[in-house]
C-alpha cells in the first residue's frame, strides 16, 4: 500500500509533482484538457498547504521526432514543449506557473513552476539513475499524480520516488480506488468493451479481462484476431463495415450486452470513428453507456476524444486518465509507478 498526499507534511517544502501533462498539442494550442483539469485538486491542495510546487511531466514522443538544436544532452522538439501547458494550467488556476527549460530553477525561489518536457532528456525514458538524482535534488518530497504514466518504468515515475519521501496524489489515489473496485467487488454482469488499433498491447491482456468479466466485447483491430476466439467469454462482432467499423447486427449485439450490465469498462473505439462513414459503432457504444444506469468506466485518449466529440463524456460515471495504465492495472499487472510508492 502507498502513502497518500494528505499524510504528508508539505508546508514550506519543495514538492516535485509528477503530473499527467500529455495532452494534445498543435500550434501551441491545447486540445482535450481533461487531464489538466483533473490535476487541479491536487495542485490546489498543495498550494493551500503552502508548499512550493514543481510540476514535471512529458508530452508526446520526442525521441521518435526530428529534434532541433538544443542544450547539450537534450533532444528538443519545439512543438512538444510544455510551455503552452504551463500557460494553460496557469489560466485554470488563476495564477502564473513559472516555466523553466532546464535545471536553472535549482537556485530560484519559485512557488509554482513547471519543468520542460522530461522526454527531451534521454535519461527519462532510460530510467537513468543520474537523471533521477538530478530531478530528486530539486525537491524535498515527491508526489505522483500521473496514473496514465505509471505503467512506465521511467526516471520520474520509478526512479525519483526511490530517492525521496513519496506519496500518491489525490487523483492517483482515486484512480486506484475506482479501478480496484472493478477487480474486487464489481456489480455484475461486468462487461469489458475493447477496441482501438493497438492490438500489440491489448491482445495479450484479453485473457486476464475474460477471467474477471462476464463478457469481453471486441471491436477495432482486435476483431480480426481469431486466436482470441478460443478464450471463454470473448464476444466477436458478427458483421463489419469495410473492416473499419462494426456492422449493424454487431451494434445490436454489443448494445444489448451493455444494457444488461451493471458495470461496463470501455477502452478503444470500435473503428475509424473520425470518418462519418465509420462512426456508427463507436457512437452507438457511447450512447449505450451514456443511457445506462450501470457503473461506466472509460479510459484511453481515443475513447475520451470520441466521447468528447459526441458530447457524452460527462455522462460517464468515471473517466480514467489512463489508457495503457488502466488496462494493465485491470489485468492485474503491477505498475512501476505504484510499486515505487509502496512502503
Amino acid at each position: 500500500m502507498f502513502k497518500t498526499l494528505k499524510e504528508a507534511q508539505v508546508s514550506g517544502k519543495r514538492v516535485i509533482l509528477r503530473a499527467d501533462l500529455d495532452v494534445p498539442l498543435k500550434d501551441g494550442q491545447i486540445g482535450e484538457d481533461y487531464r489538466l483539469r483533473a490535476l487541479v485538486p491536487t495542485l490546489k491542495y498543495l498550494l493551500n498547504q503552502k508548499a512550493r510546487v514543481l510540476i514535471i511531466g512529458h508530452a508526446g514522443r520526442p525521441t521518435s521526432a526530428k529534434a532541433s538544436a538544443g542544450k547539450p544532452g537534450m533532444h528538443v522538439v519545439p512543438e512538444l514543449s510544455l510551455k503552452p501547458v504551463a500557460d494553460y494550467l496557469g489560466d485554470l488556476l488563476g495564477r502564473e506557473v513559472e516555466f523553466f527549460d532546464n535545471y536553472s530553477l535549482l537556485s530560484i525561489n519559485y512557488s509554482l513552476a513547471m519543468l520542460e518536457n522530461l522526454r527531451f532528456w534521454p535519461g527519462e525514458e532510460a530510467n537513468d539513475p543520474d537523471f533521477a538524482k538530478k530531478l530528486a535534488s530539486i525537491g524535498d518530497l515527491y508526489v505522483n499524480d500521473a496514473f496514465a504514466a505509471s505503467h512506465r518504468a521511467h526516471a520520474s515515475i520509478a526512479g525519483v520516488p526511490e530517492l525521496l519521501p513519496a506519496y500518491a496524489g489525490l487523483r492517483l489515489e482515486e484512480e486506484v480506488k475506482e479501478l480496484g473496485g472493478v477487480l474486487e467487488k464489481p456489480s455484475r454482469p461486468l462487461v469489458f468493451v475493447l477496441g482501438g488499433a493497438k492490438t500489440e498491447t491489448k491482445a495479450p491482456l484479453v485473457p486476464a479481462f475474460a477471467a474477471v468479466a462476464d463478457a469481453v466485447l471486441l471491436g477495432g483491430r482486435l476483431m480480426f484476431m481469431p486466436e482470441l476466439n478460443k478464450i471463454p467469454k470473448v464476444v466477436f462482432p458478427v458483421d463489419d463495415l469495410d473492416t473499419f467499423d462494426i456492422g449493424e447486427k454487431s451494434i445490436h449485439l454489443f448494445t444489448d450486452s451493455i444494457k444488461n450490465a451493471q458495470t461496463v469498462v470501455w477502452n478503444g473505439p470500435m473503428g475509424r470513428w473520425e470518418e462519418e462513414r465509420y462512426v456508427a459503432g463507436t457512437r452507438a457504444i457511447a450512447a449505450a453507456l451514456a443511457e445506462s444506469p450501470a457503473k461506466t468506466i472509460v479510459g484511453g485518449g481515443d475513447t475520451i476524444a470520441a466521447l468528447s466529440a459526441f458530447g457524452l463524456l460527462e455522462k460517464m460515471k468515471y473517466i480514467s486518465m489512463g489508457g495503457g495504465a488502466m488496462l494493465e492495472f485491470l489485468a492485474g499487472e503491477k505498475l512501476p509507478g505504484l510499486v515505487a510508492l509502496d512502503y
